[in-house]
């Protein structure tokens, strides 16, 4: 089918659900719009077939749907209605949720329901739901519904009120979301949180000014004031409760006069608005000995026999120079342990996005920043590149973008989750060029033709299954976080048992000591880092208006997604049991 997707932004689903439909044979156009104008000439040039909206703010007109079949993805059960429905989910402690997908007829979320999923949920931020049991319950329902297209078979008869688990809510507001400090309870501080993750947030007063409150942990050792600020660790603040203390790792200072503010980690939040904690500084221990869940790390190191294991959960996925350098040295830490194999776990959402464009643009000189932001970076992906004591895994729980990919692609063996999307391209942030080896590493995995098509517009995202079909990937295996991860450890633990591990280990050592007579690494990074500095320190400014589109989402910021016509002829089927035997076959 010819397939046009009219999204707000090209998101982690709506690129998941491109991936599943090019794959399963369908053309896919992507149009980002932002107006009823705007989607009106996105039909107009495109001539749809169907058109599938997998995160769309805005209603369609009537102008549209009354031609065209429009289904739209809607993160919420059957009978749920209204703008904030996974919020809702959160903040009532819902045990249940799900994705439905239903066809738009002009009343909000209210059409003929084609298709849904039901899914437990976690206690965690809404975004994170999001981007597991959300993405993959739309994934299902939309394969389900255009199966159903395809065969002309009708949508089921509706559902009786019975069996509709939700109900019509109006918009969450603020003073529904609002922390009452001196009266809430940790949990129910940290659900009010989790539920404006991402967006929009908590409105929040602290030191006199007004902060949206993004990233709850629970801490469950400290306590104080309830509503003060007790302590600091790797730029999160920790402010006590009734009955104990939540960290908050990111703010975004409220825009009352037009002011432009963006997310920040917290300490600098404050800082930039002149209310700097004097909270004291905890240390940041790697690899203290507690239970899951007791207080926030974002670096965390275990052993287990001889394979360690290097958690890395980075805000969405972006890695400041401090956070690169502070990696670099948990890294350094896991290779001198008397281990054979050191697994890098990434986060559960994101493995890595690269540099942090954020941070760069709240520093006094993004040029600079960026440019010693991209040299931590490659600092830690040589240091992967350059060990010879240990075999390396990059295990994938979540997605990975720009420097992200090269940096995962440092290991020895890189398995991924199957629902995972990998974006191993820069060029759409105003041109840049990049860095982290990628000129190395990536073709080294793909060969120079795959590795230039990937690089080069149109950019297209990469699913699980492309990736190890085209050699990105060792393997993917494991729809749920649990089920990945446990399948990530039996690998690395059979890495260390087989009897094998002193043989892989010089096979590999010969191999990067032929890599390097090639062609030395100093080199890669000298070419890399002069096309780079081009982009930071040039006359061309595209870098820095591309970024600074991207940190203040401002329009102009998916040019690229409009412009293209995005196809990728269907590949050959492979059965699931055979991409999960990968990961325990041919990897020696």
């Amino acid at each position: 089918m010819r397939i046009l997707f009219l999204v707000s932004a090209h998101n982690g689903l709506s690129q998941r659900a491109w991936i599943e439909l090019t794959e399963l044979g369908h053309e896919v156009s992507v149009a980002v719009v932002d107006s009823a104008a705007a989607m009106e000439s996105a039909v107009s040039e495109h001539d749809p077939e169907l058109i599938v909206c997998p995160f769309l703010k805005q209603m369609i007109p009537e102008s549209i749907w009354s031609r065209h079949r429009c289904l739209i993805v809607h993160p919420g059960p059957p009978g749920d209605r209204g703008p904030s429905s996974l919020d809702w989910g959160i903040e009532l402690g819902a045990l249940e949720w799900g994705t439905t997908v239903f066809e738009a007829n002009g009343e909000p979320d209210a059409g003929t329901v084609w298709a849904s999923r039901i899914f437990r949920m976690r206690e965690v931020g809404k975004s994170s739901l999001y981007r597991h049991e959300v993405r993959h319950a739309a994934i299902a329902t939309l394969a389900e519904t255009i199966g159903k297209l395809a065969d002309g078979r009708l949508p089921a008869a509706p559902l009786p009120s019975a069996a509709s688990i939700g109900r019509a809510r109006p918009l969450m507001s603020q003073e529904v979301r609002a922390i009452g400090w001196r009266s809430d309870r940790t949990d129910h501080v940290l659900r009010k949180i989790r539920a404006g993750e991402g967006h929009p947030g908590v409105l929040d007063w602290i030191e006199g000014t007004e902060f949206h409150l993004f990233g709850g942990h629970r801490e469950r050792s400290l306590n104080g004031r309830p509503g003060e600020i007790i302590a600091q660790r790797a730029g999160a603040i920790c402010r006590a409760t009734t009955d104990g203390a939540v960290w908050i790792t990111h703010l975004k200072r409220r825009d009352k006069h037009r002011a432009k503010y963006f997310k920040l980690p917290a300490t600098r939040a404050l800082e930039l608005a002149g209310t700097a904690t004097d909270a004291p500084e905890l240390p940041v221990a790697i690899d203290a000995a507690l239970p899951a869940g007791h207080t926030y790390r974002e670096i965390g190191y275990e052993q287990r026999g001889a394979v360690g294991y290097l958690h890395f959960d980075f805000y969405n996925g972006a890695m400041s120079t401090e956070q690169c350098e502070r990696l670099r040295g948990a890294y350094a830490h896991a290779r001198s342990q008397d281990t054979g194999v050191i697994v890098l776990m990434g986060g559960s959402d994101y493995f890595s996005n690269g540099i942090h464009l954020n941070m760069i643009e709240a520093s006094e000189d993004p040029a600079a920043e960026s440019w010693r932001n991209l040299q931590a970076m490659n600092d830690l992906v040589r240091d992967v590149i350059e060990t010879e004591s240990h075999l390396v895994i990059s295990a994938l729980s979540g997605d990975a973008a720009a420097g992200g990919v090269p940096l995962a692609l440092a290991a020895d063996y890189v398995v991924a989750r199957e629902d995972v999307v990998l974006n191993p391209h820069y060029r759409h942030m105003g041109g840049l060029h990049g860095s982290e080896y990628w000129t190395y590493l990536l073709p080294r995995r793909v060969g120079d033709e795959t590795a230039a098509r990937l690089t080069s517009p149109p950019f297209t995202p990469v699913g699980a299954r492309r990736a190890v079909r085209i050699g990105l990937l060792d393997a993917a295996f494991g729809v749920s976080l649990r089920a990945f991860q446990s399948r990530a450890r039996e690998l690395a633990e059979r890495l260390t048992t087989d009897g094998e591990l002193e043989h892989r280990l010089e096979r590999k050592r010969r191999r990067r000591t032929h890599d390097e007579q090639i062609k030395p690494l100093e080199l890669y990074a000298g070419e890399e880092l002069a096309r780079s500095r081009v982009c930071f320190f040039g006359h061309d400014r595209g870098y820095h208006r591309a970024r600074r589109r991207f940190v203040y989402k401002t329009a102009g910021m998916h040019a690229d997604s409009r412009a293209a016509k995005a196809k990728l002829r269907a590949p050959s089927a492979r059965p699931r049991a055979e991409l999960q035997a990968a990961a325990f076959a041919g990897l020696g």
